[in-house]
């Protein structure tokens, strides 16, 4: 089911459905997963001071398309469960992904990647950020880098 950019599930009409499976061979905007294997990296930052705008600008980010937004953070290993509860009530999941590789995770830390789809537009990604910033911090964490991915 498509987003809307605040993540929240729209009801996307038939027609647009079915005519998003002819063309360019990308799976329709409706049917993103944040399990999918097969999306790619379209904009990333790991820079806290990078503006949003600026790193969308810059990128290979499609801003007429579906996006998973991925977040990576770093938190005790204690405070999971609870970071985990919060971030599901405004439709995120905890997501597979690797590691950065210049990042070391100390004892007692966990690396956590919470992901969801939507719309992804520059104000709505500085909302985002600064959401898992603070969830982070609260529970004694630190956000590593935020992430767009999309259909090839």
């Amino acid at each position: 089911m498509a987003r809307d950019v605040n993540g929240n599930p729209i009801e996307v009409p038939r027609w647009r459905r079915l005519a998003g499976r002819f063309g360019s061979g990308r799976k329709p905007n409706g049917e993103l997963s944040v399990d999918d294997s097969s999306l790619v990296i379209t904009a990333e930052s790991f820079d806290d001071a990078a503006a949003a705008s600026t790193t969308l600008s810059a990128s290979l980010w499609r801003s007429d398309d579906q996006a998973v937004l991925r977040h990576l953070l770093v938190v005790p290993g204690g405070e999971v469960k609870e970071v985990l509860a919060l971030a599901a009530q405004d439709h995120y999941r905890r997501v597979s992904a690797d590691v950065p590789g210049t990042v070391e995770i100390g004892p007692g830390q966990e690396f956590v990647a919470l992901a969801r789809v939507q719309l992804i537009d520059a104000l709505h990604v500085s909302q985002e950020r600064s959401r898992m910033a603070g969830l982070a911090q609260r529970h004694d964490g630190t956000v590593l880098a935020w992430q767009v991915l999309q259909a090839r």
